[in-house]
């Protein structure tokens, strides 16, 4: 599942942050491929927790620079997905790494980073665009 043009937002300290979630969630499918996602997706989980809420902060704080309408549904997605991920990584903790979890964590990463690109970050590059 590689990062693709059609992905782009088109603001480029977000697209950068988008290229790297990618990268990370390629390396959880092919660890899951080779039979190591038990030892990777801990590492993965924890790398999300602390990436995500950093590209949250950028991303609000740029859509507040710009005086973004749509800022507090992000906001309100963007939580939503911390309180999910802070779910996972307690399911994978609690259930020493079980395969469900492992999926569960693909699917949710998957999942967020098409649909919530493209429904809704993408809005805020077209905004940029045609605002300033």
């Amino acid at each position: 599942m590689p990062w693709t043009p059609n992905l782009s937002v088109g603001v480029k300290m977000i697209d950068d942050q988008h290229k790297m979630w990618f990268e990370k969630a390629e390396k959880l499918f092919d660890a899951g491929k080779n039979h190591q996602a038990k030892e990777y997706i801990g590492e993965l989980l924890a790398f999300l927790d602390d990436y995500t809420k950093k590209h949250f902060a950028d991303e609000e704080r740029y859509m507040l620079s710009i005086h973004y309408p749509e800022y507090e549904a992000q906001k309100k997605a963007h939580t939503a997905f911390i309180a999910e991920l802070a779910k996972l990584r307690n399911d994978f903790d609690t259930s020493g790494g079980s395969l469900l979890v492992i999926l569960d964590a693909n699917q949710m990463v998957v999942d967020w980073l098409t649909k919530h690109i493209s429904n809704m970050d993408k809005k805020i590059g077209e905004f940029a665009r045609t605002n300033h």
